[in-house]
């Protein structure tokens, strides 16, 4: 049975002097896997990956383990906390109005001098070397004076600090209402056959702040000067953003579901010995992210959403009604939406009441086997 050991980590202070904290677990592989670093709940409303983390700890607890792993339920302490009613705010952040996910920091300026340093360096020693100096790099901005850094940004960079130490980070989200969904790099997409997940949106080596791009793209990045000065170096670390399902709620058997298809693609990359974790057969589909499709909402109104997540939708289908009544008795007050093109629906909007411009539904458009 493998030990788990259990930490608060400190990532700022409230109003009151107490300190702001995330609770920190961590199980010791063998040492011959693949570092692994998993987080969940950066958004408020998005809880269900600390059920899955709770689910995945019950697994690993009796697992064989190549590798150090290391999970972060309530990765974001006020987020989780930000309530209005009963609803759970924890999108943005509410001093700064950033969105939270969006505060993480880029190293790619590290990139080309410390090619021209190891250029000749050992495949082993650059990957310790690169994921050092990640490391130390974002200790360094939370080294820097109190007073320069937000609430927000000391949160993200104390993650990413976490998530720089490890070879592979599994980054736990949710939508709105949503089915489930993998980020994944198009460097890895041969990965994306591991996850129990039938939509995988194939994104570029471009950073916007998120925790995967903050993972990945110093390493694609890395990849590419090391090709540039005729060597081949494999782009070393694999990020992903797990989407889960929708927000605001647990789902116990659906989070043992989905620790599961976690363990599959972690017994894949033999972080987890003498595993029964296997992919499940399904035929997955793939689109590219410029072919990812958001769809605001024409008008305002009520809306009743008929394009079933996960559903392929087919040119002219209807995908949703809109009720205004207000003009009942002056004109036609039910408005039926249909989208101009085949599509699969992902997710859409968590409310019926809806203004003209609310991001309705999101598509995969020009979408393809996997």
């Amino acid at each position: 049975m493998n030990k788990i050991t259990h930490e608060n980590i400190q990532v700022g202070e409230i109003a009151n002097g107490l300190p702001l904290t995330i609770p920190v677990y961590r199980l010791k592989g063998d040492g011959t896997g693949p570092r692994v670093y998993i987080q969940a709940n950066m958004h408020g409303a998005e809880v269900q990956g600390n059920a899955v983390i709770y689910q995945l700890l019950e697994q690993l607890h009796h697992s064989t383990l190549a590798s150090d792993i290391t999970l972060v339920p309530y990765a974001n302490p006020i987020g989780c906390n930000q309530k209005s009613g009963e609803f759970t705010l924890g999108r943005f952040d509410p001093i700064t109005g950033t969105n939270w996910n969006r505060m993480y920091h880029s190293h790619l300026s590290l990139v080309d001098s410390f090619v021209a340093e190891h250029l000749d360096s050992p495949l082993t020693e650059i990957k310790e070397q690169f994921s050092a100096a990640l490391v130390q790099a974002t200790q360094t901005l939370l080294d820097r004076p109190a007073h320069s850094i937000n609430t927000g940004k000391r949160i993200a960079l104390n993650l990413q600090r976490l998530a720089h130490e490890a070879d592979i980070v599994l980054d736990l989200h949710t939508g709105p209402i949503s089915s489930k969904h993998l980020y994944c790099p198009e460097y890895a997409k041969a990965s994306a056959r591991y996850f129990n997940i039938p939509h995988v949106l194939l994104i570029p080596n471009d950073f916007d702040g998120a925790l995967d791009e903050a993972c990945f793209c110093p390493w694609w990045a890395l990849s590419d000067a090391y090709k540039k000065q005729g060597r081949d170096v494999p782009v070393l670390v694999e990020a992903f953003t797990v989407e889960l399902g929708s927000q605001e709620k647990i789902d116990l058997t659906e989070a043992k579901a989905d620790a599961v298809s976690l363990l599959s693609y972690l017994s894949h990359k033999e972080a987890v010995l003498d595993s029964s974790f296997k992919p499940q057969t399904m035929t997955r589909y793939a689109c590219m992210l410029q072919d990812y499709l958001t769809y605001y909402a024409p008008m305002g109104g009520m809306v009743e959403y008929t394009a079933a997540l996960g559903n392929h939708i087919k040119s002219g289908d209807t995908i949703a009604n809109i009720l205004r009544m207000e003009r009942y008795l002056s004109e036609q007050p039910l408005h039926s939406i249909t989208l101009d093109q085949d599509a699969i629906a992902i997710l859409h909007f968590a409310s019926a009441s809806v203004n003209q411009g609310t991001e309705l539904y999101k598509f995969f458009t020009n979408y393809f086997e996997l």
